[in-house]
């Protein structure tokens, strides 16, 4: 059912841009009575492509900023590189504070209150994601760092597996998921297929995609089975691969991004907020049999120790599970949806409330309906 739509302002339309543009459509507001709350689903199409930027100023400055971290990772030991990427997080710290800092701070108190130190989380998010860089760095220099990576929660997805019916596990955006949350699982023994977008990366432009993407994608790709590249033109094919490797008994991350999907859902969260998930992977574990984990990847010291957390499986109320047998196979079952999407909520809560300085994607402290067009802090997408 479709409740409404609601388009980007005029004076917005008329501002030229590269990036593509989408009209945003809400297709319904599902109550779960467990929860006595709504979730709202979205659909995103596409209203005209962006044209492809050739190069942009981001990209010199995030190939210095490469270089610059290439060097340290070969030169400098290993107990100077979190003091250097604090350092140089502060390069440009007022310049964020001026375009970023009170989105960040109206989204973070929203979900968190208004006790916490908004700034402080604002400054030690811009130092995690200059080390999030240096991890990828120190990858690239073959031998020199071996941190210790603990894995918690293998047991229930092991459990899972013995099913055979496949695994998803819905992947948070903290700044060590990117690579750090992969290797964990590579190293537990498990082959995972991740599910990506073409433009994966740092930068979207043309010589991004051909220079500073392609490192961090071959530096996943150590610990992938396979990468499972979203096409927007072709989403068809991609939900054919998905299912065919569920079906094999794999196991499929998906990060919880909402921009490359045609759908999406809005939810409250934490004291006031609202946040975005993905429905692609609520959408998979509600068509079949498929178990659905949340993860998320915590750094606790940097570049020392690190902590991957699997939650437990993803299990609707039993009088959610019925609604499975009425709906017939394949189809959409947004009951059902719903109520895995606000167990990923509560999760999602849970791990923002212990590192919510690793967070990169914040989404906003009111309604999509109601808001500008923006969304969060982020300029990097976690896949």
């Amino acid at each position: 059912m479709r409740l409404s739509r609601f388009t980007k302002s005029r004076k917005a339309a008329r501002k030229q841009s590269s990036a593509t543009s989408f009209r945003t459509e809400i297709i319904a507001d599902v109550f779960v009575p467990e929860y006595a709350e709504d979730v709202r689903f979205f659909s995103r199409k596409v209203v005209s492509p962006g044209r492809l930027r050739r190069f942009s100023t981001k990209d010199l400055r995030e190939s210095l900023i490469a270089l610059f971290y290439l060097a340290v990772a070969a030169a400098l030991p290993v107990r100077w590189w979190s003091p250097i990427c604090d350092w140089a997080s502060r390069f440009r710290l007022k310049r964020h504070m001026r375009k970023d800092f009170r989105f960040y701070a109206a989204a973070t108190r929203a979900v968190l209150g208004d006790g916490i130190d908004a700034r402080k989380l604002f400054e030690a998010l811009l130092a995690a994601r200059h080390r999030r860089r240096m991890q990828l760095a120190a990858h690239l220099v073959a031998g020199r760092w071996t941190p210790t990576i603990r894995l918690e929660g293998l047991e229930g997805l092991q459990a899972a597996m013995q099913r055979g019916h496949g695994a998803i596990l819905w992947c948070d955006q903290f700044t060590a998921q990117t690579i750090i949350g992969k290797r964990a699982i590579y190293e537990a023994g498990i082959e995972a297929h991740q599910v990506s977008v073409n433009t994966h990366g740092v930068s979207e432009t043309a010589f991004g995609q051909r220079f500073l993407n392609p490192p961090m994608v071959h530096v996943e790709n150590r610990f992938l089975k396979s990468r499972i590249v979203f096409d927007r033109d072709d989403a068809y094919q991609v939900t054919i691969r998905i299912q065919k490797t569920l079906k094999q008994n794999g196991v499929v991350l998906m990060t919880n991004t909402i921009h490359a999907g045609s759908t999406f859902t809005e939810t409250a969260l934490g004291e006031s907020g609202w946040t975005h998930l993905a429905s692609a992977p609520a959408n998979f574990a509600a068509r079949g049999k498929t178990a659905l984990f949340a993860m998320s990847t915590f750094e606790v010291v940097p570049f020392r120790e690190y902590r991957a957390v699997l939650s437990p499986e993803l299990m609707p109320a039993a009088p959610a599970l019925p609604a499975v047998d009425t709906t017939r196979d394949g189809a959409k079952n947004m009951a059902l949806q719903a109520h895995y999407i606000l167990l990923k909520r509560d999760c999602l809560l849970q791990a923002l409330k212990q590192c919510p300085e690793q967070m990169m994607s914040w989404s906003r402290h009111e309604r999509l309906t109601e808001a500008q067009d923006r969304i969060g802090f982020s300029e990097e997408e976690g896949s």
